[in-house]
């Protein structure tokens, strides 16, 4: 018997993965259900609510756990949804909704029905994912049930030579890049999803992450591929050093994305044995456009086009995308353009290898007019093992500063110090750090320092770390 699915308790055959698929299908449609919003682990039950879903013709929109009441709400609201899938911990905490319970896939889940709101979609949305952005508001991204399917066989068509049979799932399914290129690439290709709690593989809430319980979870279920989070690699690559271990030989493609990883981190964690490339994507695109790939990868890029993308450049540098678009913002009706303008700066070499230069709205322009892309310096800080995040402000100012979160929290200045020069060393006068401040918490979704996917919430860290201009800079660090 082949095993579609492991989820942690039991295997799951593809037939009785279809039958219960079916079950959920038309119990949903018996209750007239249009929008279902689900805010669920990672489990089967997630995987079978989704494809039903999607047999069924209804929009599914995934919502991750941590987001605050005030987003669910307006998630809710301005998705339309009808149906509301919950962990029995949610459902305990909203009193405000009335639940029943439901069986699904084994488990028992809790219901609420909400009453319906006429909302406008565009054709064919099949699903609608959340992105922060920016701001604490949660932005919906509409899309089609055939451009997420293109992404994820592209996905399956690029990673064939590797012969992937096993696919661990470690991160919430409510992040699309898990979504499209983790659950759906494994199912379309007939390997077996590996699901589990997000807390067996060493998450507590959106950013606690446990190193030795994730590579614990590896090493039981021997996997062949992952997709991970820049910080996740780099926490995991720290334990590894310390532990002085490998990563299991099982390991033959580890995806990393959400936010720049720099080329030393990717050389430390070649050198631990994890075969991981860097990838690039954003939601409007339905996820992941380019991947660097074993035997077709170049240190720092983010590999080049899938098979679903295609890519170009403005005058200006800005990256622009084509396929798999979305089909619009939620509540929005301007056409999509043929040609997706991205918002990041980069450069495409003659080989087709993608290089990422930053954030368009982020650039720095410096007192002596020199631009500069803070995420380029913000990498060669990262790169250093003790500095664990850092971001880099300075527009209009004579020289550059940063926000630092150290590895360990309690490093010394000095370390801190020695590690700033080591970054600066590589980098022209002008990128030069010349002063830091310690951050205040860590840059993730819980401090609301940065976005469910990593990216730093700029305007934010800047309020709570603006130095007082009156005081000298040699008392800033």
């Amino acid at each position: 018997m082949h095993i579609a699915l492991q989820d942690g308790a039991r295997p799951w055959s593809s037939q009785e993965l279809i039958d219960t698929r079916s079950a959920v299908c038309a119990e949903l449609r018996r209750q007239g259900t249009q929008v279902v919003a689900s805010l669920l682990d990672n489990s089967a039950a997630f995987v079978v609510l989704d494809e039903a879903c999607a047999e069924a013709g209804l929009i599914h929109t995934a919502l991750p756990l941590f987001f605050s009441p005030a987003q669910v709400h307006l998630a809710l609201e301005s998705a339309g949804v009808d149906t509301l899938v919950a962990e029995p911990s949610v459902a305990q905490s909203r009193s405000d909704l009335r639940w029943e319970p439901m069986q699904l896939a084994g488990r028992t889940l809790y219901q609420s029905r909400l009453p319906a709101r006429h909302i406008k979609y565009p054709h064919d949305t099949a699903k609608i994912t959340y992105t922060s952005g920016s701001t604490g508001a949660p932005k919906g991204v509409c899309l089609r049930g055939a451009d997420l399917e293109r992404v994820a066989d592209g996905v399956v068509q690029a990673l064939r030579p590797l012969g992937i049979t096993r696919h661990l799932s470690a991160l919430p399914y409510s992040v699309l890049l898990e979504n499209t290129a983790g659950q759906m690439a494994a199912r379309r290709q007939g390997a077996t999803l590996i699901t589990l709690p997000m807390a067996e593989l060493g998450w507590t809430g959106s950013s606690q992450f446990d190193p030795a319980r994730f590579h614990a979870a590896v090493q039981t279920h021997q996997p062949n591929s992952l997709i991970v989070l820049p910080q996740m690699l780099r926490s995991w690559c720290a334990y590894l050093q310390q532990s002085q271990q490998t990563a299991p030989r099982c390991l033959r493609f580890v995806a990393v994305g959400g936010a720049a990883v720099g080329a030393p981190l990717l050389a430390a964690a070649h050198g631990l044995k994890i075969p991981a490339f860097e990838g690039y994507g954003l939601s409007e695109g339905a996820s992941v456009q380019t991947l660097n790939l074993p035997g077709a990868a170049e240190p720092g890029t983010v590999g080049r086009a899938l098979p679903h993308s295609q890519l170009r450049l403005s005058a200006d540098g800005e990256i622009h995308i084509k396929g798999s678009l979305m089909a619009a913002y939620l509540g929005q009706t301007e056409p999509i353009p043929e040609w997706w303008p991205s918002g990041d700066l980069g450069e495409i070499d003659a080989d087709g290898y993608l290089y990422i230069r930053g954030r368009k709205k982020n650039i720095l322009i410096s007192a002596y007019g020199r631009n500069i892309c803070p995420e380029w310096v913000e990498t060669a800080l990262s790169s250093h093992s003790r500095i664990l995040q850092a971001v880099v402000f300075g527009d209009g100012e004579p020289s550059l500063w940063a926000v630092i979160w150290a590895s360990p929290a309690q490093t010394c200045d000095l370390a801190l110090q020695e590690a700033v020069d080591q970054a600066n060393a590589e980098l022209p006068d002008y990128a030069r750090i010349r002063r830091w401040v310690r951050a205040k918490d860590s840059f993730d979704a819980r401090s609301g320092y940065a976005t469910t996917n990593g990216r730093p919430r700029r305007a934010s860290i800047l309020a709570a770390h603006a130095p007082d201009p009156a005081l000298p800079l040699e008392s800033i660090s």
